[in-house]
């Protein structure tokens, strides 16, 4: 079985062209598309914005008006054309102790307040770390992700038993939703192999639609979680005391969904951007997120960040431009005042057959493939991400996989540093010792291992030739060794470091011989605040 290195070089043999339109004008057959897929998306964000409003602990209409306002600006001037944006249950959990101490007023307050955070992060670029997250991790998330979208369609098969509790079908109705779920994932399978006229979500939901109304088969639809009809979001300032004891409130549940929606939302923009072939507008995704949820506050809805589920949804069916979004937002407010007793109607079993769709076309397969052939390290921060986003949630599964990528790349790293010893050829019984790879925090405590400075010879030459001095720990175990040659009575020469170590290093700078060759790399610390540390080691 072939062995890869990274899982670049085997997603590479894997991936599948996009057979996508690449032209994403704004042509007459892409603007049909867009609107239809807008439709299609609208219809699959109704439950979720519902159901997210009540895992958040508020009425239906304040997830809706956040899926309408969110979606809106965001498709206007987000990042990238194509995402869909709204409520979402990874922003919904972390309100639910808010809503439920302080009051639906505090949540609004603390929406505006994250918003502010988010067009901060816009304005300051931060954005532009999102290309730290390594390939594994995008691989948990979105496996995570699709998981979550899984099981929270599960509260989809639940009914309200005549004591008003919550419990599982069972019997004919079960069965019967079973059908209607697998008869809908049947249609958008085939669909697309009779037409691409009109998106196959759309068609699935239309078709199980009219033989649920017409044949009036009993199983729960959109009204038996809660009616979407309403009338516009009114603006309204927060009623809230402005003092600092609500800022200390807010502040700790705004920090923590900005940082939540931006991660979503940026990691969305880049699975979006890998199906496209977009790239770029991180910034720009971070303003439009905050700036989107500044207004959501002041008009009365929950607040909310990109949802992969529905911009898969668009995406896979055919939805390329900024209309496609603009019209998602604009039907929702459609269903929402006028059309609300149709939206009702439908029933629950055909929006989830298209986001079982989903979940299915979402979930990175190939990472089950990967086993065996990437390092393990690997395989472990796709699982470990996959479970924290399950079981915590996404800016900790994603916080937790990067810092394993990077404590196994220091260690990794740490390994290659080496040396070879041998005779000089210029100075009479000297020895020199020709050290190789990185020399940063993971590798001081082995690079100071390799020398024995009671038994080598009176001379001692370190060449860096083939190393590099990366940071201050690494300068200071060069001090270090310098330090216990010196105890010693040894006579020690460095070679080949570059100017930045000359001016920096203290104890051994006496011992640097320049050379015509030395390297002009620049140390990764602040020099003035390292100057100062090391000149008084």
């Amino acid at each position: 079985m072939a062995k890869f290195t990274t899982i670049a070089d085997f997603t590479r043999k894997l991936r599948m062209p996009d057979r996508s339109p690449n032209n994403t004008l704004m042509t007459p057959m892409q603007a049909k598309t867009d609107i239809l897929s807008g439709l299609t998306v609208a219809l699959a964000l109704v439950p979720e914005a519902v159901a997210f409003a009540f895992v958040a602990g508020v009425e239906p209409l304040v997830g809706l008006y956040a899926a309408f306002i969110v979606g809106f600006i965001t498709a206007v001037f987000g990042g990238r054309p194509g995402m869909i944006s709204g409520a979402t249950g990874a922003l919904a959990v972390v309100m639910v102790a808010l809503v439920a101490n302080h009051g639906v007023q505090y949540l609004f307050a603390t929406v505006i307040l994250m918003g502010l955070l988010q067009v901060m992060a816009g304005v300051f670029r931060l954005g532009k770390f999102m290309r730290l997250v390594p390939h594994p991790v995008m691989l948990g998330f979105v496996n995570g992700l699709a998981i979550v979208i899984f099981l929270a369609q599960m509260e989809h098969f639940k009914i309200i038993d005549d004591s008003g509790h919550h419990v599982w079908m069972t019997g004919a109705t079960l069965f019967i939703t079973l059908g209607l779920v697998a008869l809908t994932m049947l249609l958008i399978w085939i669909t697309p192999k009779i037409t691409r006229a009109i998106p196959a979500p759309l068609v699935a939901i239309g078709l199980v639609a009219t033989m649920v109304i017409l044949f009036d088969i009993p199983v729960p639809r959109v009204d038996d979680l809660a009616s979407v009809k309403g009338g516009l979001p009114t603006f309204s300032i927060p009623i809230v005391p402005l003092n600092l004891d609500t800022f200390f409130i807010i502040f700790p549940y705004a920090l923590i969904l900005a940082a939540i929606g931006l991660i979503e939302s940026l990691l969305t923009l880049n699975l979006v951007g890998d199906i496209t072939g977009k790239k770029g507008g991180a910034s720009q995704e971070c303003l439009a997120q905050g700036g989107a949820n500044i207004v959501t506050g002041f008009f009365g809805g929950m607040g909310g960040c990109a949802m992969i589920g529905q911009s898969m949804i668009n995406v896979n069916s055919g939805g390329r431009t900024r209309l496609a979004g603009i019209s998602a937002s604009i039907f929702l407010l459609v269903f929402i005042l006028f059309a609300s007793g149709i939206i009702d109607l439908i029933p629950l079993a055909a929006l989830v057959g298209v986001m079982f769709m989903v979940v299915i076309g979402t979930f990175a397969w190939q990472s089950i493939k990967l086993m065996g052939r990437i390092p393990m390290s690997d395989i472990l921060v796709i699982i470990v991400v996959t479970a924290v986003t399950v079981y915590s949630d996404l800016a900790t599964a994603v916080i937790v996989g990067v810092i394993i990528s990077a404590l196994v790349y220091a260690w990794n790293a740490a390994s290659q540093i080496q040396v070879h010893a041998r005779l000089s050829e210029t100075e009479k019984g000297a020895i020199v010792y020709e050290l190789s790879g990185p020399l940063f925090f993971g590798s001081t405590t082995r690079f100071q291992e390799l020398f024995e400075p009671e038994n080598d010879p009176d001379t001692v030459i370190i060449d860096f030739n083939g190393s590099r001095v990366v940071d201050h720990s690494a300068l200071q175990a060069i001090d270090a060794i310098a330090a216990k040659y010196e105890l010693a009575g040894k006579k020690l020469m460095l070679r080949h470091l570059s100017r930045d170590c000359h001016a920096l290093l203290a104890k051994a700078g006496q011992l640097i011989v320049d050379m015509d060759d030395d390297p002009s790399y620049r140390i990764a610390t602040d020099y003035g605040i390292l100057a100062g540390k090391i000149g008084g080691h």
